[in-house]
């Protein structure tokens, strides 16, 4: 090992030790005090000297990337402005309105010798976040993790490291008067090496969730010796049945579609019952043609539409991230599980039927992470769900699954009062 990444390796250890140091005392803190300081750094960002700094950081950035030769998308990605920082400052105050899930009773029960057990949440303790060029992530995932009672240990891409800088460095003053400045932590290099270290940090850091590609997400879950929270990608599929209201299917798919087609929860794969295919298909093509979406269908949807694309088997495990739709007709609902059991990655999963058997079914025997019946596949969000926010979507069964709110980020431990029973 060189001189360079043992120095880096000893960086992270400590840094990492610091974060678990931090953790405890955190687990600690009520719930008024977590607010207030949520609340302390919305007020921070908000000031014009805050502004002004995180501006100038993120410019240096855009700079970099734009030398670099980064795509528009990745450049607006990376871009922090007003409308964006206003968004992380609400996001700071709506994370603490949020009910604190530390301290939570969410089973108890006494035994026959008198014993009261409970279940009672807990935190995590430290939180390794390995994301990609989004500098917003780092407040969003600062604030979830810090209300359910978590240090973080922070890398982000290489492309926002002087807004990433900026940004933690106002948390960091944010708990500094509170003895909880190590409580979020940046690895604050654009080594490469950095991330293969961090995730062997097994004795401080708790938990990695990796925020990006799926190559990241693979490296991550190659390497790490910590648990990983995995989401590879989001093959979505929905499936239009036979006793499918053909108007709310059409507005369905669309919607799921096009609204953004460059995010986890669009729809990639379309499935339609055989005796819906001829009655539905034609419709929904001169739909998609307008709005420039591309349709690679199989052998009987180029039957139906012949100005479709023939669809290779790769395709239906594509994540196409753009205005590109994989079609397939089939014969049943046990065909159309067959193909979401195959091609699909356990993100998202619709079903449009007027039959509520039909419909329950599908709820029942599709195990993806979200699934839904007569409802568009972007509504698999934590937002959209109820939760508050979320740091992100599980496609892993253990210990979160699906979107990831503030009750996904805290563990359980038992607690048993007793009246000096005794085990004979």
């Amino acid at each position: 090992m060189t001189t360079t990444v043992t120095s880096l390796e000893n960086e992270i250890v400590q840094l990492s030790r610091r974060a678990k140091a931090a953790s405890r005392r955190l687990a600690g803190l009520s719930t008024d005090d977590k607010n207030a300081l949520l609340e302390d750094l919305a007020h921070r960002l908000s000031r014009a000297e805050a502004r002004e700094t995180l501006l100038a950081a993120n410019a240096r950035d855009l700079e970099a990337g734009a030398r670099k030769g980064l795509t528009g998308a990745l450049l607006d990605r990376l871009k922090l402005d007003s409308k964006r920082m206003d968004s992380m400052i609400r996001g700071l105050r709506e994370v603490a309105r949020l009910p604190d899930p530390v301290g939570v009773d969410r089973q108890s029960w006494t035994r026959p010798n008198g014993l009261q057990v409970a279940k009672r949440t807990i935190p995590l303790g430290v939180i390794g976040i390995i994301y990609e060029a989004r500098p917003n992530v780092t407040i969003d995932a600062f604030a979830l993790c810090f209300k359910a009672g978590n240090a973080t240990v922070l890398k982000g891409g290489s492309e926002a490291i002087h807004s990433n800088r900026a940004l933690v460095d106002l948390v960091g003053k944010t708990l500094e008067p509170a003895g909880l400045s190590d409580a979020c932590r940046l690895v604050d290099t654009t080594d490469r090496n950095a991330i293969a270290i961090m995730v062997r940090q097994e004795e401080f850091v708790d938990l990695i969730i990796p925020r990006g590609g799926e190559g990241l997400i693979r490296f991550v879950a190659k390497t790490s010796r910590i648990p990983v929270i995995k989401h590879y990608k989001g093959v979505c599929n929905i499936y239009v049945d036979e006793e499918a209201d053909l108007e709310k299917a059409l507005t369905i798919a669309e919607n799921a579609k096009i609204s953004r087609p460059a995010v986890c929860n669009a729809v990639e794969n379309l499935l339609i019952h055989e005796r819906a295919a001829g009655r539905f298909l034609p419709r929904f093509a001169r739909r998609m043609d307008q709005v420039g979406v591309e349709l690679r269908g199989d052998g009987r949807t180029c039957e139906i539409l012949p100005g479709a694309t023939p669809a290779t088997d790769e395709d239906y495990h594509e994540e196409f991230l753009d205005l590109i739709l994989a079609v397939r007709v089939v014969s049943n609902l046990d065909e159309a599980v067959a193909h979401i059991e195959t091609y699909g990655s356990d993100h998202t999963e619709a079903i449009v039927t007027e039959n509520q058997a039909t419909g329950e079914a599908f709820l029942n025997r599709v195990n993806s992470s979200v699934v839904l019946v007569n409802a568009s596949t972007r509504f698999s969000d934590g937002g959209e769900l109820g939760l508050g926010a979320e740091i992100g979507i599980s496609t892993t069964r253990l210990h979160a699954y699906g979107p990831m709110g503030l009750e996904s980020l805290v563990t359980e431990k038992f607690v048993i009062v007793g009246d000096g029973q005794i085990r004979v």
